[in-house]
């Protein structure tokens, strides 16, 4: 199981979307050819000072100004430790970046007449489901797309992580407890906003990553970009996921978010990315054909959702469709960045008002060179130099930001219970559990240890090692795997385990499986 089915995205609900700072007035600042040519030069130095100094193996960067791509550049290697070097054709999983993404090819649909921001998923999609009668029947495309379902932020993960597929986790969303009344919070939802697409395309009779393509990727010319990760395995040109082991970038595990494509599995490389900039900066308009309504478009980067005051700059924020919505230091901006916690970063930031965008990928977690690179590069654009080290800064937080959680559990376990007391014979332990959101786990023994098994035919296993009495601890997660997580039985009247609860799977309080009698 990935971190980003609980913590993770509560940790990266704030930081995925482009960062709020302190609103003035951007009608003094501008963006002419020259500042910008001048900032891209800096903006070089400070890539290639990110190389040297280890904060990523590779990155990637595309700028545009004023319909114009004015940067495509590469910087260090697909893989660390590997030859092949990072060019403006490098494809790289973008993971959340791809919310505006969708929200763009949502629009094309909402340009052709196909559904509108406030069609009824009930209608688009009757099979699907909330907790809760009312919020089903209301629930809108907008609503997914703007995370105010009342769906908590992490429903689904848990489900992908053990295996499941998109129709699958779809479904058992509506065994979920909201986290807040519909339309009354907000919550950053991978799969809210999945169903929301998924539901959008049906009128259409074909998948969402035909109409993604269909829709966007075909008429832009982006032609190494897809929603299928099939398709980013083809690519000779890729870059790997790269995390930290002793101290160094290696490329450990590969990420599969095919479950959760419209949220977060679109790969794709700057050069792409690039022209989808100069459709969002040009209302929708292409090379001077109209591929999207401007009043479809403009729909997305509408403020929606507050998102109360930004921890990092203490700025107000707020969601759209799809996009952070921002007003701050530069003037309006709007943005998203995405990160799978094993090995991805990427962040766009459009500033509208000036028709200026960049893009920026990396190959590797936790690094906060994107937001590092970002905010230096308008610094220089609109006031000639960089008010502070932002590379420094941002890595210290994205450095830091599993420690404190994985230091908590591991204190937790450190220590066995003084007199620490036996686990029970496996038998007590083994069998068959339930329950509609989980599905089924197997418990077995293995020797003198338990396995836990989860998922669609026992797609995951994980040895369970004793802690005390009925308590077990597992390592579920691959990119974390120091970081124990409990995994503990209640023993019923005749001696054996009545129920389980896995830790890892228990976010929204469904963790609790009961003994299935065969």
């Amino acid at each position: 199981m990935q971190l980003s089915a609980r913590s993770f995205v509560r940790c990266l609900a704030w930081l995925l979307p482009a960062v709020t700072l302190s609103p003035v007035s951007s009608s003094a600042q501008t963006a002419t050819a020259e500042q910008v040519t001048a900032a891209l030069a800096k903006l070089e130095q400070l890539a290639n000072a990110a190389i040297a100094d280890g904060s990523v193996p590779g990155l990637a960067i595309g700028v545009v100004h004023h319909d114009k791509v004015v940067f495509l550049r590469g910087f260090g290697t697909r893989e660390a430790g590997e030859p092949e070097k990072v060019d403006a054709d490098t494809v790289f999983q973008i993971a959340s970046m791809s919310k505006p993404i969708s929200a763009t090819v949502v629009a094309a649909l909402v340009s052709d007449g196909v559904v509108s921001w406030d069609s009824k998923i009930s209608d688009l999609d009757p099979a699907f489901r909330l907790a809760d009668a009312y919020p089903t029947s209301q629930l809108t495309v907008r609503d997914l797309f703007s995370h105010r379902s009342g769906l908590p932020g992490t429903s689904g993960d848990d489900l992908e992580d053990i295996g499941y597929d998109r129709a699958e986790i779809l479904r058992r969303l509506r065994f979920v407890s909201p986290s807040s009344s519909f339309r009354a919070g907000y919550s950053y939802s991978n799969f809210g906003l999945t169903a929301g697409a998924v539901a959008a395309a049906k009128p259409t009779g074909k998948p969402w990553e035909a109409i993604a393509e269909e829709k966007l990727y075909r008429p832009l010319g982006m032609t190494s970009t897809s929603s299928r990760h099939a398709d980013f395995v083809t690519h000779a040109n890729r870059a790997a996921l790269h995390v930290k082991a002793d101290g160094a970038w290696a490329a450990r595990v590969e990420r599969r978010p095919d479950a959760q494509a419209p949220a977060g599995g679109v790969s794709s490389t700057v050069r792409d990315l690039a022209k989808w900039l100069r459709l969002e900066l040009a209302n929708g308009s292409h090379d001077g054909k109209q591929l999207i309504a401007a009043a479809a478009l403009d729909q997305t980067h509408m403020p929606l959702m507050t998102r109360g005051k930004n921890p990092v700059s203490g700025g107000q924020s707020f969601y759209g469709l799809g996009w952070n919505v921002e007003f701050g230091r530069h003037g309006l901006s709007w943005g998203h960045a995405g990160a799978f916690s094993v090995g991805a970063r990427s962040l766009v930031t459009l500033f509208p008002e000036r028709r200026l965008g960049i893009v920026i990928l990396a190959n590797a977690f936790p690094t906060g060179v994107p937001e590092g690179l970002s905010d230096s590069f308008a610094d220089l654009v609109f006031q000639g130099k960089v008010d502070k080290d932002w590379l420094t800064d941002w890595n210290a937080i994205y450095a830091g930001m599993f420690g404190p959680a994985v230091a908590a559990a591991q204190a937790t376990y450190a220590t066995l219970p003084s007199p620490a007391t036996p686990a029970r014979p496996a038998t007590a332990y083994a069998g068959r559990y339930a329950n509609d959101f989980v599905g089924e786990a197997v418990v077995a023994a293995a020797g003198d240890d338990l396995v836990l098994t989860l998922g669609p035919d026992g797609a995951k296993s994980y040895p369970l090692s004793h802690f005390d009495r009925d308590m077990f601890l597992s390592f579920p997660s691959p990119e974390l795997p120091d970081m124990p997580s409990a995994v503990s039985f209640v023993i019923g009247a005749d001696g054996t385990a009545s129920t389980i609860t896995i830790e890892a799977l228990d976010g929204n309080g469904l963790g609790t499986l009961r003994r299935t009698r065969e």
